[in-house]
């Protein structure tokens, strides 16, 4: 599976599919209308345009990355992982081909208030 921004010129590619998406309406993913995929860093790889993202720091735990050039937000990472914590999650709206993530269930995340999961939902067709 490949994502990659708007411009091109950040690329990556995933060995599958994500098993499931995640929304979270916390103040800075409500914002990014991000539909978050979670996966180890060594399963993603960063084809090209490493040079061009930029952070932002949110608090002291996560690091957002986009694209310096068009602005497209392409991750979030864990400023410091342990071993329990080794993951990242992508922003499956850069997917290049967006129909292979029909019928993924759609699970939502209450990051704004309760930090619990609430009812999950399915895609029945891309969304664009």
């Amino acid at each position: 599976m490949k994502l990659s921004c708007h411009c091109g010129a950040v690329r990556i590619e995933l060995a599958r599919r994500p098993r499931s998406l995640t929304e979270c309406n916390c103040s800075i993913c409500r914002r990014y209308g991000a539909r978050w995929a979670y996966f180890r860093p060594l399963s993603v790889k960063l084809v090209s345009g490493a040079r061009l993202l930029r952070s932002y720091e949110r608090g002291r735990a996560l690091h957002f990355d986009h694209c310096g050039r068009c602005g497209c937000v392409m991750r979030w990472r864990l400023q410091r992982a342990r071993a329990a914590e080794d993951r990242m999650a992508l922003n499956m709206r850069m997917a290049e081909d967006p129909g292979q993530l029909a019928n993924l269930e759609v699970k939502r995340f209450d990051g704004a208030v309760s930090w619990k999961d609430l009812r999950p939902h399915r895609l029945k067709q891309p969304w664009w």
